[in-house]
């Protein structure tokens, strides 16, 4: 097996499951996480490359997924409650990519550059601005954050990175097209990440009409 076979695409989904997004909202985003993994184990590219982490924040963040095959992928419980920790989502974020991303080393390659999405549908209950300062500075991988619904803040998720996104609406359609998208990109990237230099930033598809990209 070569060494560009056993890098690995870690992908990160960061997903508000705050009170706000109870009903209709939080049952769309257990069925977009469906949608994105059936569809990611129908792409052979996406199949061998990318791995899945999943870490909710609410009251307090947790990750309710390792990082994990798509093969072996089994989707967590997804409940809505609570206020919005997303200061503290960034900060397991960042714990958990320096515990399960490979780092290159004398004669082996690293992983791929991790690629992160983010979608909260609010602004953030507890301190924020360090742990988005300090994630945004270390460049801990291509971060696409989603600003979702009507009091969705870009301002904030401007802190943590430039790739920010809104999301007209927490509808149900809405949130599918969201989740169809983020496979699309994982699926892009994951065949273009052995092209491309690390630094190099990704080109994603374009988003449908539900999702404005935020300049």
């Amino acid at each position: 097996m070569s060494d560009s076979m056993t890098r690995r695409l870690p992908v990160y989904l960061l997903l508000d499951t705050s009170g706000s997004m109870m009903g209709e909202p939080i049952e769309a985003v257990r069925q977009g996480v469906k949608l994105l993994v059936s569809d990611l184990r129908g792409d052979p590219q996406a199949l061998e490359t990318a791995y899945l982490s999943i870490i909710t924040f609410d009251s307090h963040a947790r990750q309710v997924v390792p990082l994990t095959e798509f093969l072996t992928f089994q989707e967590p419980k997804i409940e809505a409650s609570g206020s919005t920790a997303l200061g503290e989502a960034l900060e397991l974020l960042e714990q958990c990519i320096d515990k399960e991303v490979h780092k290159a080393a004398p004669g082996q390659k690293g992983d791929w550059k991790p690629l992160i999405f983010l979608m909260t549908d609010g602004m953030p209950t507890d301190s924020w601005e360090g742990p988005a300062d300090k994630i945004k500075k270390k460049k801990i991988g291509n971060l696409i954050a989603c600003a979702a619904g009507p009091n969705g803040d870009e301002t904030v998720l401007k802190r943590i990175t430039e790739s920010v996104v809104r999301l007209d609406s927490l509808q149900p359609e809405a949130l599918k097209a969201f989740f169809k998208w983020v496979s699309s990109s994982i699926k892009t990237t994951s065949q273009s990440v052995a092209q491309v230099a690390a630094d190099t930033p990704i080109n994603l598809p374009p988003p449908p009409p539900q999702i404005q990209i935020v300049p």
